[in-house]
């Protein structure tokens, strides 16, 4: 199964990129920047620094340089290597004097007063004002770089610290964004056919009013065709009683007076039909009230008098009281359901035993101690392919009884309109084989 794609992932990522692309740009620029401060603040060091030290050398300070002598000096050690050497050079270019780190050989640099720069060393050369001594002053372009790069290293540690923060910050933020979405796609999630009210556009975002608005169109269609659907079939299963029922009368009376056996046979099979055509008129009214939510939110009801009137009047019949057990329940049943939703779903359920149990079974109506009801009856096993089926409208079983296969997906949507759950189970509890229904209610 393809992973559905998120949209917090690609644009925390984008962000995350371009981040890091600004902060390492802005780096990147003030590297530049410092680069070229650092070679005014280094210039203008080497310049002061020439200038002071050849004042000295004129000053006769240095006595060693006036006699042209070089004293003897230890090397310096590598921890203590001076970043400024430095050149006191005649007029002929022969080197008089020289730092400690200051190669003997005189520097490759012409004796013209000002920036020089080799491989390794940017040189500043300064003239004695009669002419007779140059200084020439050496930096490492190293020290240079050393500089800079400490300093955009310390520039990459804070991105380094912040990044995983950001990243967090923005998954936050990203997910707070978000949330109308997910609210709206929970609104719509909750439309069916027993809830088509519109979404509620004022409270989400203005990007995601146009999608609202659409929905609600949508709805609204969904909501006009549904009811056509709904009266279509009221107006037709009210309209087939009257005539449904004359027919079946006269059918009847027809019987009693035919004297042909092969006549009575024919007008059998009319009666037999004409019932069915009744009992399906009967499962549309009421399953176009189950449409309508006719299991909708109610008052509180006792459902156990509901149960035993049912009940009892299942029992008036003769070809079923003997075959009904009934457990009734031992403290009263209170649930905030319709009474007349809750009687059309356990007359269907019994309805359904009587119809597709084994003839003479036993069918056990019966309230569990957790406060559901079931209905069981015998019948050989149905498979788990056939029972995820059962709900369906029109749909039915591997049987030859009689029946238009709505009782069950009648007695569904009114209990799921009462927010509870029909279970379906075969074998049945406690037994090996039957079948059995489980109505399920909150309470």
């Amino acid at each position: 199964m393809t992973r559905s794609r998120s949209i917090i992932r690609p644009l925390i990522a984008a962000l995350t990129g371009v981040l890091v692309v600004f902060w390492l740009g802005a780096i990147g620029l003030g590297i530049s920047v410092m680069r070229s401060e650092f070679d005014e603040i280094f210039d203008n060091a080497l310049e002061e620094t020439t200038e002071r030290l050849l004042a000295i050398v004129q000053e006769g300070r240095l006595a060693n340089v006036q006699q042209g002598e070089q004293p003897h000096r230890a090397p310096s050690t590598p921890s203590k290597q001076e970043y400024l050497i430095y050149q006191v050079r005649s007029s002929d270019g022969a080197v008089v004097f020289h730092s400690k780190d200051a190669p003997v050989e005189p520097f490759d640099v012409p004796l013209t007063v000002g920036f020089h720069d080799t491989d390794k060393y940017r040189f500043y050369t300064a003239m004695s004002v009669d002419g007779s001594l140059f200084l020439q002053t050496a930096d490492r372009f190293g020290h240079r770089r050393e500089a800079v790069r400490e300093s955009a290293v310390t520039m990459l540690i804070p991105l380094a610290a912040l990044l995983p923060l950001s990243l967090i910050l923005m998954t936050w933020i990203a997910r707070r964004a978000v949330d109308p979405i997910n609210r709206l796609r929970e609104a719509i999630s909750e439309k069916d056919g027993g809830n088509l009210s519109p979404v509620k556009t004022g409270e989400i975002p203005r990007e995601l009013n146009p999608i609202g608005q659409s929905v609600n169109l949508l709805l609204e269609r969904v909501r006009a065709t549904i009811d056509a659907e709904r009266e279509f079939a009221t107006n037709s299963a009210h309209e087939l009683r009257t005539p449904v029922a004359g027919a079946l009368a006269q059918t009847q009376r027809l019987l009693s007076e035919l004297p042909d056996a092969a006549m009575k046979g024919r007008a059998r099979n009319i009666e037999t039909a004409l019932l069915k055509l009744k009992r399906t008129s009967e499962k549309l009214l009421q399953l176009a009230r189950a449409d309508a939510g006719l299991g909708q939110a109610a008052a509180t009801s006792e459902l156990g008098q509901v149960l035993d009137l049912i009940v009892q009047d299942y029992r008036r019949n003769p070809a079923i009281g003997h075959r009904l057990a009934y457990n009734a329940p031992a403290d009263p049943l209170i649930r905030a359901v319709d009474v007349d939703a809750f009687g059309i779903v356990v007359s269907n359920l019994i309805e359904n035993a009587v119809l597709h149990g084994t003839p003479g079974g036993t069918i056990e109506v019966c309230v569990n101690g957790d406060g559901s009801v079931s209905i069981a009856n015998d019948c050989t096993l149905v498979s788990a392919n056939d029972l995820a089926g059962l709900k369906s409208r029109f749909r039915r079983g591997k049987t030859s009884a009689g029946g238009a296969g709505l009782g069950l997906a009648i007695a569904d949507t009114i209990v799921r309109q009462m927010r509870g759950v029909l279970e379906l189970q075969s074998p049945a509890s406690g037994r090996t084989q039957g079948f059995e229904a489980r109505i399920v209610l909150p309470r």
